[in-house]
């Protein structure tokens, strides 16, 4: 197995790829699968996910495929789902309510556990199990529950300050909605969301 800095980020980004598939697979009652299925149901050559999958081990016997919960079970274990995540969101807006009611999330591996705000009129507010908290209290929040994953919901202008904050406080893996590019410290990872440059992707295709 090679080490985690000898892996390509963009091998580590299929991994989720290939997991969901799996238990899809799984729901639909299925218990073996080959490279070449999974391959056709995501547009992925066969031996790219081959390849992708060498760099843990050997997970497949030739001729038989992959015995699916097997598999599903060393990618939640090589990605780190295999228990329970906890993370906060920073944003009550529309945007920032969506994301932290979301049901698939526990199911995945991860669990909201506090909603932040400055906006006195939507601090206090909300379910009784997730009401949005003072900005003000995410440091302690954040230290006392070792969390180490936040989503960030706020416009740009604020985005980078709240990351700056975040990243004091001990987190380590951002996920970004805000459409700003945040400057963080080696060893924190930010993964970028932004519908309008997929919209803006997609509208090159578009006669």
């Amino acid at each position: 197995m090679a080490s985690i800095s000898e892996i390509p980020d963009i091998v580590i980004g299929r991994l989720p790829i290939y997991l969901r598939a799996l238990t899809q697979l799984i729901q639909q009652g299925q218990e073996i699968t080959s490279s070449h299925e999974l391959g056709q149901r995501l547009g992925i050559s066969s031996a790219q996910i081959r390849k992708d999958l060498s760099h843990f081990g050997e997970f497949g016997k030739q001729g038989t495929g992959y015995q699916i919960s097997h598999l599903q079970a060393q990618l939640k274990q090589i990605l780190q789902v295999n228990r329970e995540w906890p993370l906060v969101v920073v944003g009550a807006g529309d945007l920032g309510r969506a994301i932290a009611h979301y049901g698939g999330f526990v199911e995945r591996g991860f669990r909201v556990v506090g909603l932040f705000d400055n906006d006195p009129a939507k601090i206090g507010t909300g379910a009784p199990d997730l009401k949005v908290k003072d900005i003000a209290e995410i440091t302690d929040f954040v230290r006392e529950r070792n969390i180490k994953i936040a989503m960030i919901a706020v416009p740009a202008e604020h985005a980078q300050a709240v990351c700056d904050t975040l990243v004091k406080a001990g987190v380590r893996a951002i996920l970004n909605y805000a459409p700003i590019t945040l400057t963080v410290p080696e060893g924190v990872h930010v993964q970028y969301i932004d519908p309008v440059t997929h919209l803006q992707r997609m509208t090159y295709y578009l006669d």
